[in-house]
């Protein structure tokens, strides 16, 4: 409908978000774009006291040295969630942008309240460091390598005192890496709780009612086989992931180094 000012919502991709065009209503997106988050896969979690397995592929040891780098990965794929104008010329503007699979689409108004002030996730990476700091401190190895379980974006393994988060993890941005992060030290502290680092984990106590992406997350193929205590445990995971200040408290307060 050339010289129409409707503003037109073209498609939602899970995964992928929005495109709105002020002006006409363009050809859907091209399907093959990669999704950011397809099925929330960046919180699917082993489920928590799994017997470890044989892994493969390179794991790389999150050593405090290389967080420079791990910070510049999700850095740059904050960028992704910066929604962005293009001007058609002869046609309008065109507003695109990225959503979580359970997010409600944006309008317009919000969108370009988005590009007016841009979000800074400093409180996401904030919550990182102090993750990663309480973890190291309490003899938890870290490393970016494929979990052992197919699907997992993230693993604790108390047998090694492994935390283990999926490669492209970080790529996602900082909100991304920290509710996996979170999710996995609430794991932590629920093994630190029953006696020692290494020791199964055993429920905290914590609140426990999920939103629906949590629902939806424990409906995963990856938890078809878990048992009703270990389901326990991630709903206390999956309810707690976003309080992104709880993981810190919770190391600290159940474990301890060595």
């Amino acid at each position: 409908m050339p010289g129409s000012n409707a503003t037109r919502l073209l498609q939602a991709l899970p995964g992928l978000g929005l495109i709105l065009l002020a002006g006409v209503l363009l050809s859907r997106v091209d399907r093959t774009a990669p999704p950011l988050a397809m099925q929330g896969a960046a919180t699917v979690s082993k489920p928590a006291g799994s017997h470890p397995s044989s892994g493969s592929g390179l794991h790389v040891l999150l050593a405090p040295e290389r967080d420079a780098g791990l910070f510049a990965q999700m850095i740059a794929g904050d960028r992704a969630w910066i929604p962005r104008a293009e001007v058609i010329p002869g046609v309008g503007t065109r507003y695109v942008y990225k959503k979580l699979a359970d997010q409600p689409p944006l309008t317009l108004e919000q969108i370009k309240a988005l590009l007016r002030q841009p979000p800074t996730f400093e409180a996401e990476q904030q919550a990182i460091r102090g993750l990663l700091q309480a973890l190291r401190a309490s003899g938890v190895r870290l490393t970016l390598g494929p979990p052992n379980q197919q699907g997992a974006a993230g693993e604790w393994e108390p047998a090694t005192a492994t935390l283990r988060i999926r490669p492209d993890v970080p790529a996602k941005g900082s909100r991304e890496f920290a509710r996996v992060l979170n999710h996995e030290a609430i794991h932590v502290a629920q093994s630190c709780s029953n006696g020692s680092l290494k020791a199964r984990p055993k429920p905290l106590g914590l609140p426990r009612s999920l939103d629906p992406a949590g629902l939806r997350h424990l409906r995963e193929p990856i938890y078809s086989k878990a048992s009703p205590s270990e389901r326990l445990l991630e709903e206390e995971a999956y309810a707690n992931q976003e309080r992104f200040s709880l993981g810190v408290q919770l190391v600290a307060l159940h474990c301890s180094s060595g």
